[in-house]
């Protein structure tokens, strides 16, 4: 899991203590600027249309995504007719300045709901293999992309995707490092309490992911493995930053849907489209409703807050979220603070190492992540300080260089409307 034991910080504290008091420092404090780097992306204006929606209004649709430099690209099979794809994009394609002449068509193998139909199939027979990481249907290729860890469990993939009638020629099978859930802006008291900042639960730490009100009731969202028992309410009290800080209670778990076997879930597995839980506030005072912690930049190592980030927008509500692969997102959160990077995949179905859960339709990001930045909010940039709330992070590779998040629609899926801003 990537949440910390409050025993290991403790003693990674001790020892980072002495190596600092070991040390001469003879250069200044340099001043920490106030606004985000040159290198942050914005976006602005309509959101891209769902796939779901692309497939509705398009004849032969294949899959879209933003290409490596920028490019609205669309999969459209032969014969298919371009003015279609231009129309549908067409106010995304306004609103960020672009005609209708910037879209690239590349031919499809494949309709869309012809590959959804072949990642549901490879979902219920390859994730019930061990060693099976994930399962995609990869807009970028046109093709079912299935992650395994080892080249031993290729062959049991391929066998159990014949069984299920996949043709060879749509799946691509790759090695791939297993996720595994991540569960440090560390020990500041936050009052009232900003997303991305560090929570204490038992004997673990995570991170807020972002603050919302439901029924009137002010809460945040975090990850549901950052509670006692992952899937199901128990009451899982939070600190902030930690009990032994500030040990007045902050926060209780009050929703935490229970993993179930269902349509679309493999065989000897459970499943949720979000590892997402509501802890509501003790005191409402404390919910900065619409705040996120800001660092100094993205991908610096910064834990130190300068600012914060609003807020303004959510991405849709539909399952699997509207934000195309090639589209920059960050994220905020205890242990590497702010990283940003591209959204690799979308929808994917993935698997939790060591456990028998399965969390269905999510989204892959090239970028920095660490164990407690579980519950760690995701969010689309659109101006300087404002953003578009993505969803929640809740995994990673072990490298630490992909992280995985239920998009803000699988968030409200399971756990209703929330009021984010």
């Amino acid at each position: 899991m990537l949440r910390i034991s409050l025993f290991r910080l403790a003693f990674a504290a001790v020892s980072a203590l002495a190596v600092t008091a070991c040390q001469d420092n003879s250069n200044p404090t340099a001043v920490i600027p106030t606004t985000p780097s040159a290198n942050v992306r914005s976006s602005q204006g309509p959101a891209v249309p769902s796939a779901d929606e692309l497939n509705r209004q398009i004849p032969g649709f294949g899959g879209f995504f933003l290409d490596r430099d920028g490019a609205p690209t669309v999969y459209l099979t032969r014969g298919s007719s371009r003015a279609n794809a231009e129309r549908a994009l067409g106010r995304y394609l306004t609103g960020r300045g672009l005609s209708t002449a910037a879209v690239r068509v590349r031919e499809a193998r494949y309709g869309w709901q012809q590959l959804r139909r072949w990642q549901d199939a490879a979902t219920d027979g390859a994730l019930q293999l061990a060693g099976t990481v994930f399962v995609d249907n990869d807009e970028t290729i046109n093709r079912v992309r299935i992650g395994v860890e080892d080249a031993n469990s290729v062959g049991q993939v391929r066998a159990a995707l014949a069984r299920s009638g996949l043709p060879d020629d749509a799946v691509v099978i790759e090695r791939a490092e297993p996720i595994v859930q991540v569960a440090t802006l560390q020990n500041v008291v936050d009052r009232p309490v900003r997303a991305g900042v560090q929570i204490n639960f038992g004997g673990f730490l995570c991170s807020v992911g972002f603050n919302a009100t439901s029924g009137g009731q002010a809460s945040f969202i975090t990850a549901s493995h950052c509670t006692n028992t992952q899937g199901g309410t128990e009451g899982t009290p939070y600190f902030q930053p930690s009990r032994s800080v500030d040990g007045t209670q902050v926060a209780t778990e009050v929703d935490d849907p229970a993993y179930v076997r269902n349509a679309g879930c493999p065989r000897g597995k459970k499943c949720r489209f979000s590892d997402a839980a509501r802890a509501a506030y003790v005191n409402s005072a404390n919910q900065a409703l619409g705040s996120i912690a800001q660092t100094s930049g993205p991908n610096n190592g910064s834990l130190d807050i300068v600012g914060s980030f609003s807020i303004t927008s959510d991405d849709c509500g539909t399952t699997g979220g509207c934000l195309a692969v090639g589209a920059t997102v960050n994220k905020v959160g205890r242990t590497t603070g702010w990283t940003q990077g591209n959204i690799t995949n979308t929808c994917v179905n993935t698997g939790v190492q060591g456990t028998k859960l399965v969390q269905l339709c999510q989204t892959f990001v090239s970028a920095g992540v660490g164990a407690g930045d579980s519950g760690s909010d995701v969010f689309e940039i659109t101006s300087s300080t404002d953003v578009k709330l993505a969803g929640i992070l809740w995994g990673g590779s072990a490298g630490g260089d992909l992280f995985v998040f239920s998009p803000f629609g699988n968030v409200t899926r399971e756990l209703g409307l929330l009021t984010t801003h």
